[in-house]
């Protein structure tokens, strides 16, 4: 009786965990299984995609049919570009009412031309705007300085087009604090050891 005991108690010390490891295993999920519950709760990552590609098409027809209100328009040349318009009896400060990356800031400096906007490249002011301020909102108070140079050159620059005063000279380079432009927060941080 104490031998068949012994073989038992043997027995159950193998069996027990390796049916506790193989109950385990048969409860996890298979891949498979992972994907299509979170494809089930997260909704369809591809019908997700086509809707936020849907609503960016949107956001940009918007974005490009407001260039022509714009009094002007900041370019990075080759990434970035942004249009400000300014009314001083309406507004409380310029509003970005147009920014664009890539091929969309192509498309507004064109749009910007043919309506006659003045187009000035200022590449850290337009990166600082693109990346800080809203679409038809106040741009930052941190930038109020920059955006006002530009603004004081582009009055002057439309006056000269009248005919109410000289030619002004070079564009401003604007002043931008350095944590406003994402370009030397990139610098910064691969510079850091």
């Amino acid at each position: 009786m104490g031998l068949l005991l012994l073989v038992v108690l043997l027995v159950a010390m193998v069996d027990v965990p390796l049916q506790m490891f193989l109950h385990k295993t048969r409860l996890k999920m298979s891949h498979q299984e992972v994907k299509q519950e979170h494809k089930e709760s997260d909704g369809n990552p591809q019908l997700k995609g086509k809707q936020r590609e849907r609503q960016r098409k949107i956001s940009q027809g918007n974005s490009i049919s407001a260039v022509p209100k714009a009094d002007f328009v900041l370019m990075n040349p080759t990434h970035f570009a942004v249009a400000i318009r300014y009314d001083d009896k309406t507004m409380r400060a310029p509003q970005v009412v147009s920014k664009g990356a890539d091929l969309l800031a192509f498309k507004i400096r064109d749009i910007a031309k043919h309506h006659a906007i003045p187009v000035l490249q200022s590449p850290m002011l337009a990166r600082a705007l693109y990346a800080n301020a809203e679409l038809d909102k106040d741009i930052p108070a941190s930038l109020y300085t920059a955006v006002a140079q530009v603004l004081a050159y582009i009055y002057r620059l439309k006056a000269a087009m009248r005919g109410d005063g000289p030619m002004p000279e070079e564009p401003p380079q604007p002043f931008v604090p350095a944590e406003l432009d994402p370009l030397s927060k990139v610098v910064a941080n691969t510079a850091k050891p």
